[in-house]
């Protein structure tokens, strides 16, 4: 068993997917084609967005958007210390600083009552990131954006398919940020990224943005980056995305066993918000002494992850920069565990992870 399997999607994919890689591998058009162009319409459609466009990764999606949004030098963003590192780290590179507001521990995403405290006149948007496949609560969060005249930049890395309030997460923001590695809900063969958004204005933009600053040959019209969506890569997202909702469907069932079956009082099980149709990227539990519980399941060989052992500002790059601690976000490092979850995974060893955990003496 493994915390997530790749292979077994592939043996119930590969048939097609190797059909598509090899038209585009003899066709000689691997960038820019016409599977980035149905990846784009189909991803469009999916979130039920006015605009989309593709790019190299999820970390290139969050850095276009803040360009878009003119936001840089001077300028300070709000969001989480308690997600992957990518997301505070776009923000330093378009040379703003990320401001960090503490999170809400039962749903692990930043906490809205924490943000308006926070805003100067420095403050140019806020990135709320839609952790674990949960949606953060975005309607809240776009009410203080609109406020204090604040961009609203969702980073929806593991958050495909999950929604708040029946609207898909990434709609509810100037833009949303979506991450294709390969172990997301929706995850292809390397790294892609896409951004969603409702303005035109900013859709063109970034579509300079990601190639060079230009769209035509020869005509650069601002200092972009190379960000392209490969061929091959949209042409496996193109396959997979017509499967996306059965992958969720099939990742709740997973969940909602592990929630029915595990009954320990020193496990704190993932929290759903009544709002948000969570789409569990991952299955993160609480435990007070997680080091003996990391050691108890590695001794009944059962794989699980940490995601993430320490908010964001104690790392290297940020340690020195200020930040004091955030009680909320210390306390949810120190605390949480993903169990395997993937849509491939075996009902039995489900349950037996269950049966393990029971016996678990915290």
């Amino acid at each position: 068993m493994k915390i997530f399997d790749l292979k077994n999607q592939y043996k119930e994919f590969g048939h097609i997917i190797d059909k598509d890689i090899l038209n585009i591998l003899s066709s000689g058009n691997y960038i820019l084609g016409e599977n980035v162009k149905r990846f784009e319409e189909l991803s469009r459609n999916f979130l039920n967005s006015k605009y989309t466009v593709s790019c190299n990764s999820g970390t290139d999606a969050l850095v276009l958007s803040l360009r878009a949004l003119g936001i840089g030098s001077g300028d300070t963003v709000i969001t989480t210390p308690f997600t992957y590192f990518a997301t505070a780290e776009a923000i330093s590179l378009v040379g703003a600083s990320p401001i960090f507001a503490d999170v809400n521990p039962h749903t692990f995403n930043i906490n809205p009552k924490r943000i308006v405290k926070l805003i100067t006149r420095k403050t140019k948007a806020v990135l709320s990131v839609n952790l674990f496949g949960q949606a953060a609560e975005l309607g809240e969060i776009n009410k203080i954006c609109k406020s204090y005249s604040l961009h609203h930049i969702e980073d929806c890395a593991q958050s495909f398919g999950a929604s708040f309030k029946n609207k898909q997460t990434g709609t509810y923001g100037d833009m949303g940020c979506f991450s294709f590695f390969p172990t997301k809900n929706l995850g292809c063969f390397g790294d892609g990224g896409l951004i969603c958004m409702k303005n035109k204005k900013y859709y063109e933009l970034i579509l300079k943005l990601r190639t060079h600053g230009g769209i035509k040959r020869n005509q650069h019209d601002l200092i972009g980056y190379n960000s392209r969506l490969d061929e091959i890569q949209a042409a496996i997202l193109n396959v997979k995305i017509n499967y996306v909702k059965s992958f969720i469907r099939k990742r709740k069932q997973i969940a909602g066993i592990y929630n029915k079956n595990i009954k320990n009082d020193s496990i704190i099980l993932p929290y759903t918000h009544k709002d948000a149709n969570h789409s569990f990227n991952q299955y993160t539990l609480r435990v007070k002494n997680r080091k003996k519980l990391e050691m108890y399941l590695s001794k009944n060989k059962i794989p699980y992850g940490i995601y993430y052992s320490s908010p964001i500002y104690n790392y290297n790059a940020y340690k020195n920069k200020g930040y004091k601690p955030l009680p909320m976000a210390e306390k949810v490092s120190k605390e949480c565990l993903s169990l395997p979850i993937y849509p491939e995974l075996p009902i039995k060893h489900v349950k037996n992870i269950c049966n393990i955990l029971n016996k678990y003496n915290g």
